[in-house]
């Protein structure tokens, strides 16, 4: 298998943008040349997908590509082997005994395309290039935090310049970041805001306090990323968004939501910027599946299962991901996508137990 022509197809691909469906024939034929090279260079996930009963030959679909589970990646080399020109690891936060996830990269180039075409389309359509304002912390700080590490390609590659006000710590910058704040308001020119949830959380909190406010340029928008994972407060995103309406001046049709995961190479954005509905959008190399917790079977729309990826980015170690978030698909007529409906709580699901109890297995030989 020639992998530096697939990843070159797989770039091409990611090359033409996010407004450019791939129709389920050529998605499936990536992905048949993506899971053969996959179990070319990893014989535990080539026994993994025997005993599945998908080999050469036996699948006719993207649907057909047996799910591993997202907790595959704590086991170290288990689904990213071989030498990496990256190596991303997961917060670590929800439980503080478990290994911290691992995604080894081999190749960033691959990264890099996936990442780009989709922030521009969602969060820079037209060709913008604001100045970036980051509540997450630079990749210089944190190099193996995937989210920074995105950040720092957007930085290069689209951004007019960035400024970072988060540091390794979490801490925020309170006096620079008021400052920088006030100077996007008095030039009249728009901004990108960035940061986690809880980033947001503690910048409302202190902009609460004497009862700041901020009224940025038209134009200017917001992406945050989630994450209260692990944390011990949370708050419901139409409260968070009213606040950053209320402080920063930046109403909800300009916040754009971004889901993604140390597993994935890609990510998935809310299309609200183009006044889209509030659905996480695959890109065109992406499919989603929702997926009964006990027997992963697909579910209608409608129905709440755990989300399921197949992402072509992830060349370099498994395609098909299983996650520990639970997601619907609407209905047809509300738009194409799926939402987020927050973590699976509780115990593992089985069908997630039995896969990795698979996977494992196949780790240590032969499955007959």
């Amino acid at each position: 298998m020639n992998g530096t022509r697939l990843r070159d197809d797989l770039i091409g691909v990611m090359g033409a943008g996010v407004g450019t469906p791939l129709p389920d024939a050529d998605f499936d034929a990536l992905a048949r040349r993506v899971w053969a090279h996959q179990c070319e260079r990893n014989p535990a996930f080539a026994r993994f997908c025997d005993a599945r009963g998908v080999q050469p030959g036996s699948w006719s679909s993207w649907r057909d590509l047996p799910p591993v589970p997202a907790r595959a990646f704590r086991e170290r080399g288990l689904v990213s082997p071989g030498p990496a020109q990256a190596v991303f690891r997961t917060s670590g936060t929800t439980d503080a005994g478990a290994a911290r996830g691992e995604h080894r990269v081999p190749d960033l180039s691959l990264y890099h395309a996936s990442l780009l075409p989709n922030f521009e389309a969602h969060l820079l359509p037209g060709g913008a290039r604001l100045p970036m304002v980051s509540l997450i912390p630079s990749p210089l700080e944190v190099p193996d935090s995937s989210l920074s590490h995105m950040i720092g390609v957007v930085e290069a590659e689209l951004a007019a310049e960035t400024r970072y006000f988060v540091g390794r710590d979490g801490r925020l910058d309170e006096h620079a970041l008021r400052a920088a704040l006030r100077d996007a308001e008095d030039a009249g020119d728009p901004v990108l805001v960035v940061g986690t949830a809880f980033a947001f959380v503690h910048l409302l909190d202190a902009l609460a306090t004497g009862d700041t406010r901020f009224r940025l340029p038209d134009g200017s928008r917001v992406m945050e990323t989630g994450g209260f994972k692990g944390r011990s407060r949370t708050v419901p995103r139409e409260e968070l968004y009213a606040a950053i309406d209320s402080r920063l001046g930046i109403p909800p049709r300009r916040i754009v939501n971004e889901y993604g995961m140390t597993e994935l190479l890609s990510q998935f954005y809310e299309p609200v910027l183009a006044g889209g509905a509030r659905l996480h959008r695959p890109p065109p190399w992406v499919r989603t599946r929702v997926l009964d917790p006990a027997t992963l079977e697909e579910l209608p729309p409608g129905r709440e299962g755990l989300l399921c990826h197949v992402d072509l980015a992830n060349l370099g170690s498994v395609c098909c991901v299983l996650t520990e978030d639970l997601g619907v698909e609407p209905p047809e007529a509300e738009g194409h996508g799926f939402r987020v409906l927050g973590r699976n709580p509780g115990a593992e699901p089985r069908g997630c137990s039995l896969a990795m109890d698979e996977l494992m297995t196949a780790r240590r030989g032969p499955i007959r």
